[in-house]
């Protein structure tokens, strides 16, 4: 092979840009009529999320670059300022849809957020009482003054800034006071509905403090308040080559991390320029990080109120996985993996399974070894029961924990700790590289010898997360496949050098030239004017090799088409560079999260599944797994399902343009065209599943 191509000379697209196009389309299904209410109100919650994310992650540099006026590199005070105004557009759309449209639609559906000027008398008194039962007991204002300097304030925590008239106790006219309100009180409290009426009244913290803010204070009076949250940059880093204990370096970190280097200033709309000002000097911000929001400051807590209403007429209707068409109930995975290979398809088909094969080998009694890689498991995780109820069984049990899983990673400190407790041999993967590969191992006495079964995942382990995330599982007894997975658990376990695998292709290794090779050779054959054909799906492209190596196979010929959900630094169809490249993010009901990558060359065709996007840190700094499918029916149905199902969405598909943007690919439909608009989610969901 050719390896690395020469790259194209055109500008790829911004990534932190890319991310938040990708939020605009989450946004979008806030906006869509044909969505029940309150789902249209979880998915802005799950846009404001994914913006504290963006935060906490990628804007430190940012802010840094701008501070020091810096004008050249990838961080700059350009950058800086152009990210930020984009922010901003986002975050004003956002409140429009909330304040002009969602909170409408809401009071027609009989659920309304009362503010303090609405509420009748009986109302006004049970928010009297929950304050001072339940509220007031909790706050401690704090008076600033030489003794009370300005406290810690905790990422995206809620708080409240007061300038007060008059004098304290002793006499000092110290004007401002803060009020932290603890994580622990609920967002949303239910109110008495007005009588003869059926609608749900709810009031909101914010709302319920700021009304008795002047009690919090007695002898003074409120003059100027707003609520306020800082965002507070939040990646853990620590040097692995210097800690001796990687596991108490972080638990460190973790005490440190809500504490941070402040990156933005959210507060009311009516915010005085006196107190956005005191408030941004305190946390050493620019103007252009201050967010003044008409609402709440944190809309992520609208989860909150979500779960307190019972009217399932304003869901998503319940949908039942179907059981995995390759498997029946009752029968041994074992007996069937023997068979041949299985492929799930989450969450159409159910995660169930995944753990009933777990649980199968944890009560076999000829099943003597289980090793397991550990990323996100959830915060109660049957799977980590099962574990430690195999090293009770006496079976050898071996747990590669990712520590540094982000802002998982206290939980999973605790299950490592938890299974080293009752015996299990628990390891922390290769120093510098995060385990990502989602891998398990069984290896059981059968009378041939011993044999190996493994389960191998696009996704986590994580029954939460699996029942709205889209993945592929895949089960084998393949004796070269399950070889290969096992060195990879030496490899990770000794850190020993890899030998060298069958069929696996394993990152940071080999997977990254891997797929360049494989890129080149596709364009080499289109260059002889034989047929090639590239087709990925995964959540994000953003390795410039890979990106520019596409765009040469794009000139020689290839047809690319790439079903990428997030970020995409390759635009498509430019002219002269990416003419036969096609971008489309699909977002639906469900996340779509599988990874999948297909070559067809002159009539032969690879399918390759992995844990894996294409991302420099996937590819370079993470242990990642891709595996071949080999049996041409899993094959095809993997293309049909996940690739050609996606390239024909009309519904939830976007597209994206030379420039950056994304356009609708049902944009113009009318609303009897719409409502025959092709959706891969809704056909899949009913093809394998069922209402309930």
């Amino acid at each position: 092979m050719t390896g690395q191509p020469t790259a194209p000379r055109f500008s790829l697209l911004d990534r932190d840009h890319s991310i938040l196009a990708f939020n605009e389309r989450v946004m979008d299904w806030a906006r869509r009529p044909d969505v029940p209410e309150l789902e249209r109100l979880r998915y802005l919650s799950i846009v404001s999320s994914n913006l504290d994310e963006f935060f906490e992650v990628r804007m430190a540099p940012q802010l840094a670059a701008a501070k020091a006026y810096e004008t050249r590199g990838l961080y700059t005070a350009q950058t800086f300022e152009a990210l930020s105004a984009k922010v901003h557009e986002l975050v004003a759309q956002q409140y429009a849809i909330y304040n002009d449209e969602l909170l409408p639609a809401l009071e027609k559906k009989g659920i309304k957020i009362v503010a303090h000027s609405e509420r009748n008398a009986r109302q006004r008194r049970h928010v009297r009482e929950i304050f001072h039962n339940e509220v007031q007991p909790l706050l401690m204002p704090v008076g600033l003054d030489p003794a009370h300097p300005f406290p810690q304030v905790a990422n995206k925590s809620l708080n409240f800034i007061v300038r007060l008239t008059g004098k304290d106790a002793f006499g000092r006219e110290n004007e401002i006071a803060i009020v932290k309100v603890p994580r622990i009180l609920p967002r949303f409290f239910r109110l008495p509905s007005v009588k003869g009426s059926r609608q749900i009244h709810f009031v909101s913290i914010s709302s319920l403090i700021r009304t008795h803010l002047n009690e919090l204070f007695p002898g003074r009076q409120v003059t100027e308040f707003s609520q306020f949250r800082v965002t507070r940059h939040s990646d853990l880093a620590v040097d692995e080559e210097e800690v001796k204990n990687l596991r108490t370096a972080l638990r460190k970190g973790l005490q440190q991390r809500h504490y941070g280097q402040a990156l933005r200033l959210e507060v009311s709309a009516g915010a005085s320029t006196f107190l956005s000002d005191f408030l941004l000097e305190q946390f050493g911000l620019p103007q252009a990080c201050l967010y003044r929001v008409p609402g709440p400051v944190n809309l992520v807590r609208l989860n909150q109120l979500i779960d307190k209403v019972d009217a399932p007429e304003l869901r998503f209707e319940p949908y039942l996985p179907g059981w995995p068409q390759q498997l029946t109930p009752g029968q041994s995975f074992f007996e069937r993996l023997q068979q041949g290979d299985v492929l799930i398809h989450q969450p159409y088909e159910s995660f169930d399974a995944v753990l009933s094969f777990l649980r199968e080998a944890v009560e076999d009694p000829d099943v003597l070894a289980i090793k397991q890689t550990i990323y996100r498991t959830g915060a109660k995780s049957e799977l980590m029961d099962l574990l430690r109820e195999a090293v009770r069984r006496g079976k050898e049990v071996t747990a590669v924990v990712e520590l540094k899983a982000r802002f998982d990673e206290e939980a999973n400190i605790n299950y490592a700790e938890r299974l080293e407790s009752v015996g299990a041999q628990v390891v922390y993967g290769v120093v510098g590289l995060k385990t990502h590969a989602k891998m398990l191992l069984i290896t059981r006495r059968e009378p041939a010898g011993l044999r190996r079964y493994a389960h191998l995942s696009t996704g986590n382990y994580n029954p939460g997360t699996a029942r709205v995330y889209t993945d592929l599982s895949y089960l084998t007894a393949d004796e070269s496949l399950t070889a290969d997975v096992d060195q990879v658990f030496l490899h990770l376990a000794s850190q020993n050098r890899l030998a060298k695998l069958n069929k696996a292709l394993i990152a940071p290794f080999l997977l990254h030239k891997a797929m360049l090779d494989k890129v080149a050779a596709a364009g080499e054959a289109a260059a002889r004017g034989q047929d090639a054909r590239i087709t990925l799906k995964m959540n994000a492209l953003t390795d410039e090799p890979l990106a520019r190596a596409l765009a040469v196979a794009s000139q020689q010929g290839v047809k690319v088409d790439l079903i990428v959900r997030g970020a995409c630094v390759l635009p498509a169809g430019v002219p002269g560079f990416t003419d036969n490249v096609r971008v489309r993010s699909v977002i639906g009901r469900l996340l779509e999260h599988s990874r999948v990558y297909h070559f067809r060359v002159n009539g032969d065709e690879e399918i390759w599944l992995s844990s894996a996007d294409w991302m420099n840190r996937n590819m370079l700094r993470r242990v990642e797994l891709a595996w071949p499918v080999l049996d041409p029916a899993l094959r095809q149905r993997v293309i049909d399902e996940c690739l050609n199902a996606y390239l024909h969405d009309t519904r939830d598909a976007w597209l994206l343009q030379p420039d950056g943007h994304y356009v609708a690919a049902g944009h113009g439909a009318s609303g009897r065209q719409r409502h025959h608009l092709q959706s891969a989610q809704a056909s899949l969901m009913a093809r394998h599943g069922g209402k309930g």
